[in-house]
């Protein structure tokens, strides 16, 4: 009997599948039709999402070794301009500016602190907190031009507007110095971008940023601009003591306006007591007497030997005689200053002070037409006996306590052994010679006439047992102490005139100049108390608007 199937199997899938279950294709060939559609479909994915699924699952080598960080990029773009900003003001970023009659070299160079430095070689710098930024100003004196200075001399009326010249030789120079800058760390900065990079861009960008920061560098200076910075100046080098040499900085300061309208006055300070010095009145004494040009305490100031000269050519000087203090702080830095002495016209004739170190003192006694007096030795010199002795205290060496009074008498002490065994060997001495009056004042009775410095006024005494005590001023006007008070410290020096048979005394001009510019001389005739008739010096003609001082 024949099988009947059940009537919900009757179905189109189910005749299919039983149709088919007799056919060639069988289930199997199905399936893997529909693997391979499947299959189909997967490879055709499009390749952008399988390239924004890479990009999201994984990361580029290139990207790990060519893409740095950007603060990185910007701190090596700022290295690159520092350096190179740096090296540019180095080579080039100087200038050479002359400042009246002085070559000055001006440079900008980079700082922490800031500030302007002024140099003056070989006696050291000094340093101003002028300002707080990056950027420190460098002046570097050089020399006096000769060339300007004489014209300066030969053109007295250029002085009156010489206080503008400055002025305008100042602005112009700070402003080619600050164009010259600009172009020195543009130039610099943009070079060493260009080596770096090898870009131009890149390099364009360094320059641009070295010229912005020193924009604003120069905008922070002028900003913290203080003008009061020399209340506080910081000394280096011989100049370390200028301190104690000046003064109080702040006295100088207060009085800062006077000496900035007097500006054209100080720059020409050796011209103006040069040309005072060549229209002094020259006097004729008997021709037979012995002129002697006694100076003392010159203080490093040039302007004295100009100033010698000039007398010793217009009164026809014998011998001069410098009772000491020629130097400030007796270093081997200053030994050039003593050159001159031999071009001064007549023998010199010299004694340490307390501000002339050995030192100085062994250097000097190398130059021609120089005396050095020491130890009570006596000499002849121009046709006078002169004995001396050096001060024992050398007060610049803070190292070594000094003993006042008390040395100064047992130097003394060595000079008027000499004048008495001078005496006894029948040469008996002229004119004693010492830096200190204390020391001098030993000599009271051995000797005729005594002279001295020290005290930077002029003094004049007859001692008890008769000897004749001359002080001389400052010929050097005080040297840097001219500028410690109110007053410039004026600039002395006396010629004395002595009988060439008695070798006594017989009359003596004392001459005062100005100091620091002031053009003003006098001149004053004055005589012992024994060669003239009344108890009152005779007068002698003097400069318009002078006048001559009383009796010592």
């Amino acid at each position: 009997m024949a099988r009947v199937a059940p009537s919900g199997d009757s179905s189109p899938g189910s005749s299919d599948s039983t149709g088919s279950s007799g056919s060639t294709g069988s289930a199997g060939p199905a399936v893997f039709r529909l693997l391979r559609a499947a299959l189909a479909r997967v490879r055709g994915l499009p390749a952008a999402v399988l390239r924004d699924y890479r990009s999201h699952h994984t990361t580029p080598t290139s990207a790990l070794t060519h893409t740095p960080h950007p603060y990185a990029r910007a701190l090596g773009l700022l290295a690159v301009t520092l350096l190179g900003a740096w090296l540019g003001l180095l080579i080039v970023g100087s200038i050479h500016a002359p400042v009246g009659p002085v070559d000055t070299n001006m440079t900008l160079r980079p700082s922490l602190s800031g500030g302007t430095k002024i140099n003056v070689s070989p006696l050291g710098a000094l340093e101003l907190r002028s300002h707080h930024a990056p950027i420190r100003l460098d002046v570097d004196v050089d020399r006096l031009d000769p060339v300007r200075a004489q014209a300066l001399v030969d053109h007295p009326e250029r002085f009156a507007g010489l206080q503008e010249q400055v002025t305008r030789d100042v602005v112009s120079g700070t402003g080619t110095l600050a164009f010259r800058s600009c172009v020195a760390v543009v130039s610099g900065a943009t070079a060493l971008g260009l080596a770096v990079y090898r870009r131009p861009r890149r390099a364009l960008a360094a320059g641009g940023l070295a010229l912005v920061l020193l924009a604003s560098s120069g905008a922070a200076a002028y900003a913290t601009w203080n003008p009061k910075s020399v209340l506080e100046p910081k000394f280096s080098g011989l100049l370390s003591s200028a301190p104690s040499v000046v003064g109080n900085a702040r006295n100088i300061v207060s009085e800062f306006d006077v000496y900035q309208r007097e500006l054209a006055r100080l720059v020409t300070n050796v011209t103006k007591l040069y040309e005072a010095t060549s229209t002094l009145p020259a006097y004729a004494p008997d021709p037979t007497t012995i002129r002697v040009l006694h100076v003392s305490d010159i203080h490093l100031n040039p302007a004295a030997w100009q100033i010698v000269k000039s007398l010793v050519k217009q009164y026809k000087i014998d011998v001069i005689i410098d009772t000491g203090d020629t130097m400030d702080h007796g270093s081997a830095a200053e030994n050039a200053f003593l050159d001159p002495v031999a071009t001064l016209g007549a023998p010199y004739v010299w004694v340490r002070g307390n501000h002339d170190s050995t030192t100085t003192q062994k250097y000097l006694a190398t130059r021609k037409n120089a005396t050095v007096l020491d130890d009570g030795r006596a000499v002849s010199v121009g046709g006078l006996r002169i004995a001396g002795v050096g001060d024992p205290q050398f007060t610049p060496d803070r190292s070594v306590v000094a003993e006042g009074d008390f040395s100064e008498r047992t130097a003394g002490g060595k000079l008027a052994d000499s004048l008495r065994t001078q005496r006894l060997a029948g040469t008996p001495v002229d004119i004693a010679l010492a830096h200190n009056p204390v020391a001098v004042s030993e000599a009271d009775g051995l000797v005729p006439l005594a002279l001295a410095g020290h005290v930077h006024h002029r003094e004049n005494s007859v001692l008890p047992r008769g000897t004749r005590l001359m002080i001389e001023g400052s010929t050097g006007g005080g040297g840097l102490r001219a500028v410690q008070g109110k007053k410039p410290a004026p600039v002395q020096a006396s010629v004395l005139y002595l009988d060439r048979e008695t070798r006594h005394l017989q009359a003596w001009d004392e001459i005062t100049l100005g100091g620091l510019g002031l053009s003003k001389a006098e001149v004053s005739r004055h005589l012992p108390k024994e060669n003239r008739p009344g108890a009152t010096p005779s007068p002698v003609t003097t400069p318009p608007g002078t006048a001559s001082p009383g009796p010592p």
